[in-house]
């Protein structure tokens, strides 16, 4: 007599990519292993979070790369990363329905539209006896117990959160790598793909994004995703920062910006989670510790950059208008100028084209378009031209752009950088004068104008005394070097002297009418001037002239001057 077998049923897990796009440090990956004896590894394109409107070329193709990247070292482990598109639950629906799901695993997203279609997948979790796994990996405190720790509110300084942070302690070490050698993937069956809009070798066309600009094929450096490269990078940074800790200094990006050379930031990296921040912060931790034997200066002070992502994380997560002006807590309501005004909106387009008519302003802004990074303090001058300094125009603005265009731009990072810079720029600490101009403060980090040439070549030709003022370049010189005012380089559309002046008496008066209203409310806001002078990259005669142009008012002067 012969018995039929008992068919065994192996658990299956999903490990759900979104940022975390990593086999290093992923502490949700290998719960999915841990938890079940199958694995599906897949990323969705969320048709309700990812609209390609909001995607520029680069960032595009740099989140493809890393993609397929992913995909190669999953294949190198005997697997694959299925890229699909659609609707996570009706995705998740269908393969529990076909073969079968018991396990649901991701990382932590700190966005508000991420965690609204989070807790989407969770219900669905809840209601089909499917267990979700939630891990914290993409910062390097959880967000949620630094708001704990504080009250109940997130800290509204980046002090007030170092404080928080070091009551809690050093963030968590990064996890060991997956056993892949016990790891069964998964394939998913024809019955599922015939389902599911499946990607193959996915570009940025077949999203119909295209280059906004020819590629400048003379650009110094060239933008790759993925974890191979990003792993690559770090140990080039981790040099940098050696040879900087042997020289006497650190944070060498903050100390000397380097314009010129192919960038050391790892912020793409970062940003879609190709390297792991507790990776990066430990390998320089214990870099400094061995080079300096942990006593010369506070550890936090060498990883603060870091620190400074995880502050604006805080202040996003639960605050679903992070990135508005209105009924926004992290910022002051401004009544900046309406782009709805044909004269405000052709600033706010001369501004986005690089067509202000100022070199240095131009120039950025064209990397911009050009690469999708600029250097941070670099970004610090676009966006105070765009603001507070000449064009008096809102943040939002400028977040909306930066968010299509930049590489590294996490909505969280962007908009808590846009807010601290502009809206916050409603502290007295960030009124002086020559921060914001953007000729003086160019010529700080660009004095022989290479940076100006490269992006702006119109200009190449132009005498070094007017390269960051064509506008007093004589006629006769300007027909010389090939490069008429108006014509071939745009006139200047401010006069900044005017602009910033007229602006700066905006702020004074807003400060006097808050205070007489009582409208004096929280927000992100500058811990102090030695934080101010770090951020913006300022020498000391900027601090020192942290007063009023002219005012007459004796009382709003006292104001102004005390606070």
């Amino acid at each position: 007599m012969v018995t039929g077998r008992k068919t065994v049923i192996m658990t299956v897990a999903v490990h759900w990519f979104r940022n975390g796009l990593r086999l290093h440090d992923n502490p949700a990956l290998i719960e999915a292993h841990n938890n079940a004896e199958k694995l599906i590894t897949l990323y969705i394109f969320d048709e309700t979070t990812f609209n390609a409107k909001w995607y520029g070329y680069n960032p595009m193709r740099f989140l493809l790369e890393s993609l397929k990247d992913l995909n190669k070292n999953l294949t190198l482990v005997g697997g694959c990363l299925y890229i699909l598109q659609g609707n996570p639950v009706n995705i998740f629906k269908i393969i529990k329905e076909k073969i079968g799901l018991n396990f649901i695993t991701f990382e932590q997203d700190c966005d508000h539209i991420g965690r609204k279609r989070d807790e989407k997948v969770k219900t669905f979790c809840n209601e089909n006896d499917v267990k979700y796994i939630e891990k914290v990996s993409h910062t390097l405190w959880n967000p949620k117990t630094i708001i704990e720790k504080n009250g109940g509110v997130p800290p509204f300084t980046f002090k007030q959160f170092q404080n928080t942070a070091n009551q809690i302690g050093h963030p968590p070490i990064p996890v060991g790598n997956v056993d892949w050698l016990s790891v069964i993937f998964e394939e998913l069956p024809a019955s599922v793909l015939d389902e599911i809009k499946v990607l193959h070798n996915p570009t940025p066309e077949t999203f119909g994004i295209y280059p906004e600009v020819p590629e400048n094929l003379t650009s110094p450096y060239r933008w790759y995703g993925g974890e191979t490269r990003a792993l690559e990078q770090l140990k080039e940074r981790l040099e940098y920062e050696r040879e900087a800790f042997v020289n006497g200094f650190y944070l060498p990006n903050q100390v000397n910006p380097d314009l010129l050379s192919p960038p050391s930031s790892l912020s793409a990296a970062l940003r879609y989670g190709c390297l792991s921040i507790r990776k990066f912060h430990w390998e320089l931790s214990k870099l400094f510790i061995k080079q300096f034997e942990g006593d010369l200066l506070p550890q936090y002070s060498v990883t603060s950059q870091l620190i400074w992502r995880d502050y604006f994380y805080t202040m996003s997560i639960d605050n679903k208008n992070f990135g508005q002006m209105e009924d926004n807590p992290a910022c002051i309501s401004i009544p900046w100028n309406d782009v709805k005004i044909p004269e405000n909106k052709k600033m706010l387009e001369c501004w986005k084209a690089g067509k202000t008519g100022y070199p240095f302003i131009d120039a950025g802004m064209r990397q911009l378009m050009q690469e999708g990074w600029v250097h941070h303090v670099v970004r610090n001058s676009l966006a105070s031209f765009l603001t507070r300094g000449d064009l008096w125009i809102s943040w939002v603005e400028g977040l909306n752009h930066f968010m299509k265009y930049l590489l590294d731009a996490d909505f969280s990072v962007c908009a808590g950088n846009w807010i601290w810079v502009s809206s916050s720029t409603f502290e007295q600490l960030l009124d002086c004068p020559l921060c914001v101009c953007p000729v003086s403060y160019g010529l700080r980090l660009d004095p022989s104008g290479e940076y100006i040439k490269r992006y702006v070549p119109e200009l190449k030709n132009m005498p070094a005394q007017y390269l960051y003022e064509p506008w007093k370049c004589p006629e006769s010189v300007q027909k010389q070097v090939g490069c008429i005012i108006g014509k071939d380089y745009p006139n200047r559309i401010v006069d900044h002297t005017i602009a910033s002046r007229g602006n700066r008496k905006k702020m004074l008066a807003l400060r006097v009418s808050m205070t007489n209203d009582n409208m004096q409310v929280p927000h992100c806001c500058p811990s102090d001037r030695e934080e101010v002078q770090k951020f913006m990259y300022l020498p000391d005669e900027c601090i020192q002239q942290l007063l009023p142009l002219e005012n007459n008012d004796s009382e709003a002067y006292d104001f102004y001057k005390c606070h």
